[in-house]
């Protein structure tokens, strides 16, 4: 039988989100899996994969072939990185505690890349809603100086009638 690691579909239309399961390569996208390994979600930034990684590190050595998606995720999480450290360590090259230096080491730097992005997004957040709080300050300020500009008008309009009315009340009385 052979075998394929490939995503599964889930979650609504317009916000896809993926199981990444063990198959049967004739079974349908959706269909019958052996194993469910693990989960992808494309829609946060950086994408979210919760992974059982000693599950896709045996899968991977036993041969289960991935589509290239999830090739790129399990790469993305270091399974083959591992797989490649387990393969130097049958061969003599070194260690098993050198190959976990390396995996652990490797996994730091990629944590640290992720945080930036992360950190960047946040930073990103915050200037745009500073800029559209900017912006909102002067759209309400210009508001507020066409209200000040109607008053001033209108108080204006109202003392040039109280102004006129004024001296046709005083003639109104005097010629009665």
């Amino acid at each position: 039988m052979a075998t394929k690691i490939r995503l599964q579909r889930g979650g609504r239309k317009g916000y896809a989100f993926y199981s990444i399961v063990i198959a049967d390569a004739r079974a349908p996208r959706d269909g019958r899996f052996t194993e469910k390994i693990g989960s992808y979600n494309p829609n946060t930034n950086p994408a979210t994969v919760d992974l059982n990684f000693e599950r896709a590190l045996y899968w991977v050595e036993v041969g289960a072939q991935p589509t290239d998606t999830v090739r790129n995720i399990l790469s993305g999480e270091g399974v083959y990185l591992m797989k490649h450290l387990r393969g130097g360590v049958k061969k003599g090259a070194f260690d098993e505690a050198a190959a976990q230096k390396k995996f652990d080491a490797w996994k730091a730097d990629k944590q640290k890349g992720l945080d930036k992005v992360r950190e960047e997004e946040a930073k990103a957040k915050k200037e745009a809603a500073a800029k559209a709080l900017e912006a909102e300050k002067k759209a309400n300020e210009a508001i507020a100086q066409k209200v000040a500009e109607k008053k001033a008008a209108a108080e204006a309009a109202a003392a040039e009638a109280q102004a006129e009315a004024a001296p046709a009340a005083e003639e109104a009385p005097a010629e009665a």
